[in-house]
């Protein structure tokens, strides 16, 4: 990682170390790495999320892209794979997404697809970086500043078409309830499984620019499992912030969580002849329970870092169809460059539907073993996470947990990506020896 970006763009609480002065010089920087990497005016999409900096971020990058010559596409409220889809689709340069995806409201972010819909490579991200923090730019003038194109309604609709032409059946018969996280999906979601004949209830799709991802959506899904099985609905779908991200609920409120996503959709891909190397690509924080339903169905798998980056690298380069993480990035590369809650959850639904089972049976496939995921806060400033990662008390500590779990669990610590946090991941046959252990390893990097 860079000094302003992470593994998932430049994050940060908006008015502390994300601020308009920042999108400013980062829109001038993308601006102008364009411009001299094609020789020519850039074009340049810009999506966001809903929460109350968002508007602020836009209007500030926007300027610093029109002050070094970029045209912008601006896009409006509108998921995250939709701006990929849409850079791709109207022949962009490259495209932005204002979005700190499932994190509170106070967080925002700003990360950056390529003209092929997928994040920019390393390279380019240190080029750009490079420009922000030199901040010397040409600025633009007379008739070579920036301007601004338009197309959102035909844009978003686009989209929705292509994700509607995904499935060919019409989901007729399913009650499903939808939780849109007062987020990106609030834009979407109505329309297109509106364009189904299940019978589709909405919740949290009321955004007011701070209640995104506030106890609702992905992250949280309480409420909607509560209302699923109250409701007699047969599943329920939550998105987070940005939409990237789908979790689901089965009618009886049991979570459906991302390896469960993987096992089902890539079973039936499978017997459809369409899993390619006959794999899936997960993460390392992927639950024992896929690695167990993999083997016994004859279903490769193969197990990246954590981070979508890093699973749709791995599909890439092998050319793997189905990919992702526990957490809820899926990734069909057949339809996308990137995750897609709405587009994971059509493909699920679509095998429930077909399928004529219970979503709870359907999910039944993928054993899930006790999993305690706890995290440990640590100090903002640059470098502690990597001093703590470094540390042999901590390894030490590990490897003391791992010999007693004796094959029949595992231990995994990282630091987070995206936020000053340590997660300390533990499996074990039953969740108090889990819980056991995590807590142990907590106390272990709160003492270093």
């Amino acid at each position: 990682m860079g000094k302003l970006f992470g593994t998932d763009g430049i994050r940060g609480v908006v008015g502390e170390n994300l601020t308009a002065d920042l999108a400013f010089r980062t829109g001038k920087a993308i601006a102008a790495v364009l411009k001299e990497e094609k020789g020519r005016k850039p074009l340049i999409t810009i999506g966001k999320d809903t929460r109350i900096s968002s508007d602020m971020l836009e209007s500030a990058l926007i300027a610093g892209i029109c002050s070094v010559g970029g045209d912008v596409m601006p896009f409006g409220v509108l998921p995250t794979p939709a701006v990929a889809y849409l850079t791709v689709l109207r022949g962009a340069d490259a495209g932005i997404v204002i979005s700190a995806s499932h994190n509170p409201y106070e967080h925002n972010g700003i990360k950056v697809f390529n003209e092929k819909g997928y994040k920019l490579p390393d390279e380019t991200e240190e080029w750009v970086e490079e420009k922000i923090l030199s901040d010397i730019f040409t600025p633009a003038t007379h008739g070579e500043i920036g301007v601004l194109r338009h197309g959102l309604r035909q844009s978003r609709e686009a989209y929705i078409d292509h994700l509607a032409g995904t499935i060919e059946g019409d989901l007729a018969g399913l009650r499903i309830l939808v939780d849109c996280s007062n987020g990106a999906s609030s834009a979407t979601a109505p329309e297109l499984f509106g364009r189904f004949r299940c019978f589709c209830d909405f919740i949290h799709r009321e955004p007011d620019g701070t209640n995104i991802n506030d106890r609702c959506g992905s992250t949280h899904l309480e409420e909607l499992a509560e209302r699923v099985a109250a409701g007699g609905y047969d599943i329920g779908v939550a998105f987070d912030g940005d939409a990237d991200r789908c979790l689901m609920v089965d009618e009886a409120g049991g979570v459906i969580d991302g390896d469960k996503v993987l096992a089902v959709c890539g079973s039936d891909m499978k017997r459809r002849g369409k899993l390619s190397g006959g794999t899936i690509v997960a993460t390392v924080m992927s639950n024992l329970g896929l690695h167990e339903f993999c083997r016994e169905n004859g279903v490769g798998l193969i197990c990246t870092g954590v981070g979508d980056r890093n699973v749709l690298e791995k599909m890439n380069e092998r050319g793997y169809k189905l990919g992702g993480e526990q957490s809820g990035h899926t990734i069909f590369t057949d339809y996308a460059t990137t995750g897609d809650g709405q587009l994971t959850a059509l493909q699920f639904l679509d095998v429930l539907a077909r399928s004529g089972k219970k979503a709870s049976e359907l999910a039944s496939v993928c054993p899930q073993y006790p999993q305690v995921l706890l995290n440990v806060a640590v100090p903002h400033e640059r470098g502690v996470k990597e001093a703590i990662m470094a540390s042999e008390v901590l390894a030490a500590a590990v490897r003391e947990k791992e010999d007693r779990l004796a094959g029949a669990g595992r231990v995994l610590v990282r630091a987070s990506g995206t936020e000053s946090l340590i997660r300390v991941m533990v499996e074990a046959k039953t969740e108090q020896i889990a819980h056991a252990a995590a807590e142990d390893l907590v106390n272990v990097i709160k003492s270093l």
